[in-house]
Formats: C-alpha cells, structure tokens, sequence
C-alpha cells in the first residue's frame, strides 16, 4: 500500500508477463488518493526524450504526422505517432478523408506505451466524436502531459473536425491538457467569442482555461499585424510572445509545427512558458525558410534551424579554403582597395549579420603579399554582409561575397571574362539612407538589381566624395568568389605589365 503522502512519485519496477532481457520501470505519480502512470516503459539508462503525435497524415507532406515527426527531429525528440485519419491532400485542397476506426487509434498509443513510453504527447486532427473520445481515453488511463492542438480547418480552407465533433473537444479532451493551442478561429469556436484584437484573445484564452487545460496559447497569426503575437494565459496570468511577421505563402503546416515543438519541449522537462518561447523561435525560422512548392500553401520548414547550424563548421571551412587560395597567389594584393578587402560567406538559412560568416580585420595587402587578419567568424562583417543579405532577397543560391578594388580596367576585364556587371551611383543615394551607418550598401545593392534585372556577378559603384570606388563580387560560395577575384588579378596583373 502507498503511503499516505498528498503528492509522491514512485519509480518501479515493471512486472511484464513477458520474460525481458531489458531492465524496464514504471514512473507513477501518487496524488490526491489517485495512481497515474507518467511513463510506462523505459530501459535504465536510456535518456532519449519521447513524444507521440496523435493526428492525420497529409499525403502532401506538409502538415500533420510528417510536421510533427520532422518538428520533434530537429529538437532532437524520438517521434513516434498514432494515426487517426489519412487524407488526400496538397497545398491547395483535401480531396478526400479516410478516417481509421477507433479501435485502432487505441491499439497505436497502447503498442506504443506499452513498450516506448511517452514523455509528453499531442494531437492534432480528430475528425469525429469517436476519435477524440477514444484518444481521451487513453489520456486519462496514462496521463502523459498532452498539447491539444484543436484542428478545425486546413490551410486550404477544408474541414477537418466534424462540427458535432466541437462538444467532444470541449468536453472530453480540454479538461485533460497540459496547453491548448488554437489558431484565432479555433478560440472563436471554443470561447463562442469574436477576436479582432490581442484584448479580445486575452478574453477567449481565459474562457477557454474554464475547461480545464493548464494553459492555452492563442496564436496570433490570424491578426493583421506588423507583429506576430501569441497569448500564453496559465495560473491566471497572461505573457505575449512576439516575433516579426513573415509576409509568406509558405504556412501550411504552421500550428502543427508549433504545438509540436511544444511537446518536444515539455518531453524534454521544460516547463510551458520555456516550451512555447522555444516553440515560437522555431515556428518563425519555420514559416521564413518555408518550402516554394506547389500551387498553393508552401509547407513551412520546421528543419530549418538545424540545416543551418549544421552548415556552420563547412562554412568556415570554405572560408578557410578561399583564403588559402587569395594568399597564396602573387597577383590578388593588386585588387585588394584601401579600405581593404573581406569575404563573407552566409548560411543557407541565414538570418542576419550573425548567420554570415567572414574575416575580422579584413583581408590586407601586407607588404605585396595578401594576409587575412584573423581567421573567419560569424558575424564579423556589416558592409559586405549587407550586400549580400540584400543580394540573397533576390536569389538565395548567392551565398558569398567579396569587395575589391574597381577601376574601369577592371570593369573591362570583367566583360572580357563573360561577367554580367551592374552598378549604383553613390551620388544619388538619398540623404536618410547616407545618414544610417550600413544601409548605403543595402541600397544601392537594390539599385544595381533592380537596374540589372537579376543578381549579376559584379556590382560596382564608381564612389562619391570622400568614398572609394568599389566592386562586390556574388557567388555561390567562398571559394567561387575566389575563384572570380583570382581570375580577375590574372588578366589585371597582365594588363598593368603591358602599360609599364
């Protein structure tokens, strides 16, 4: 018998029927003269966080199961899922549901609870009564922490909840969740309340908690705002999360991955308000690197953040590898201009500044030899950085960018090597963007794109007063740019020695 403490936690062994050569617990939880069950299965040693989708599969790949599963990936959480609906789906319509029996739903969270164990779980799309009775069952029999993301429509406007399905919600799954995620429409079907402004959201958010949830997040997507914010009302309080508005298409598939990263998080022993500050950084790279495919609703991107750190080491080692080549070779100090020469190369899914990495001190001519002052690092650029940044708007494969001296020699041995070219002129840049340390590049970057109707290989500018003249060379990589500038200093070398 359990002694009689108000709250206590229990680690057990497990007593399986079924010889075992695993060393497998139970991790109960005693409260309030009532045993649950936080995690049914799970060898000694093993530390691996685990989060179960319960949702439908989107044949298109972009939201339910396949966003979940590639959401708790990227926040390095097992995955595992109990299907309850598959559908005929692509970015611009659902063609069809095939919805699975509930019975079966059942049998996927048993087989995976019974022999995995959960940390903490979510659901997605249950389309009718049946389903979400029979998942809030299952809750209520393990009581793994649970994120009830209320699916009512697709991105592509399709129901995908039975309108007598809306009762059950309210009624069997809500009293059971750790947080509740709905969009604006979905509050207004759960609070019966209208929502045009965050003070309205706020209203819906504390009606909706009347149901039971420790906590509700009320996206904010919905609203028309320059800003994104999402409501956390939990214990009576209210926290807004903000981020910049992405203006995109690229947003099917975003309260999946939103309330999915909140599960990876809470499987991970966060508490809600780290879960969903988590959540909202990974939803906002998600939605700006989002996938340009289809007619429709691109797909976010929920693997955004880990394909750019995982770029950072090759980055740096182009860098390197370009640097190597510009040193070594007799000819490139020619081009290198008084205020010296960086190389910046940008990340895939690049940011800012800080996911641009280049040279700290720049690349100098050290007595006729070039020398890079350090070596490279994120961040270390602001002027060439911007160009590229600025560059990348217009055609994200340019990854890299270098400045270097211009000259009208230079210009024509640019055309001779087959380089398209396209320039600003400094002395028409406008007197606001002159008096802002950094934006002269951003602009005049625009103006050499917008003249040349593409991204071409050199942007130059012929300087202004007390400014030197100076070219900017794009390409995909570090190394390419190099490859450019070396070519460059080839025939440049070339032409100096004939007029000597």
């Amino acid at each position: 018998m359990l002694p009689l403490h108000s709250h206590l936690y229990v680690l057990a062994r497990r007593i399986d029927p079924k010889p075992s050569s695993r060393r497998s617990h139970i991790l109960a939880e005693y409260a309030g003269g009532k045993v649950k069950v936080l995690s049914n299965r799970f060898p000694i040693g093993r530390i691996t966080p685990k989060a179960l989708t319960i949702a439908g599969v989107d044949s298109g790949g972009g939201a339910g199961i396949a966003a979940d599963l590639k959401t708790f990936a990227a926040l390095g959480v097992h995955g595992m899922c109990a299907v309850t609906s598959v559908t005929a789906q692509n970015t611009q319509t659902v063609n069809a549901i095939h919805d699975l029996p509930a019975t079966m739903v059942k049998a996927q969270i048993e087989a995976v609870i019974e022999d995995i164990g959960v940390d903490a779980a979510k659901t997605g799309m249950l389309h009718t009564p049946e389903i979400i009775e029979a998942v809030a069952d299952e809750i209520g029999k393990y009581g793994f922490p649970t994120v009830v993301d209320p699916v009512m429509v697709a991105k592509s406007g399709a129901t995908l909840l039975e309108p007598a399905a809306v009762e059950t919600i309210k009624n069997k799954l809500l009293p059971l969740a750790k947080v509740v995620t709905p969009n604006i429409p979905e509050a207004e079907v759960l609070s019966d309340l209208k929502i045009k402004s965050l003070r309205e959201a706020a209203d819906a958010a504390m009606k909706i908690s009347r149901y039971g949830p420790a906590a509700v997040v009320i996206k904010g997507g919905h609203l028309q705002d320059d800003v994104s914010v999402d409501l956390l009302y939990m214990d009576g309080e209210l926290r807004k999360f903000e981020a910049d508005r992405v203006n995109t298409d690229t947003t099917h598939g975003t309260g999946c991955s939103f309330s999915a990263a909140i599960t990876a998080e809470l499987a991970k022993g966060k508490d809600i308000p780290e879960a969903v500050e988590s959540a909202k950084r990974l939803i906002t790279d998600a939605v700006r690197f989002g996938l340009k495919i289809g007619g429709g609703h691109g797909p976010v991107n929920p693997m955004a953040s880990i394909y750019r750190d995982a770029e950072r080491f090759w980055v740096i080692e182009n860098i390197s590898e370009a640097i190597e080549r510009l040193e070594a070779d007799p000819d490139f100090p020619t081009l290198i201009p008084e205020s010296q020469t960086n190389l910046a190369m940008a990340l895939t899914f690049a940011r800012g500044f800080e996911d641009i990495a280049a040279i700290p001190g720049r690349i100098v001519n050290l007595g006729g030899k070039a020398h890079a002052s350090a070596p490279p690092r994120f961040g270390a650029s602001r002027h060439v950085a911007a160009t590229l940044l600025t560059a990348r708007k217009h055609n994200p494969s340019v990854r890299a960018a270098m400045n270097i001296k211009f000259s009208e020699e230079i210009l024509k041995i640019c055309e001779k090597l087959g380089l398209s070219t396209s320039f600003y002129d400094r002395a028409r840049e406008p007197p606001e963007i002159k008096l802002v340390e950094g934006r002269s590049t951003s602009w005049g970057t625009e103006e050499a794109i917008k003249a040349a109707g593409k991204v071409p290989d050199i942007i130059y500018h012929r300087g202004d007063w007390g400014k030197e003249p100076m070219a900017t060379i794009l390409a995909g990589t570090a190394v390419e740019a190099a490859k450019i500038a070396l070519n460059l200093a080839a025939e440049y070398a070339k032409a100096i020695s004939k007029k000597s």
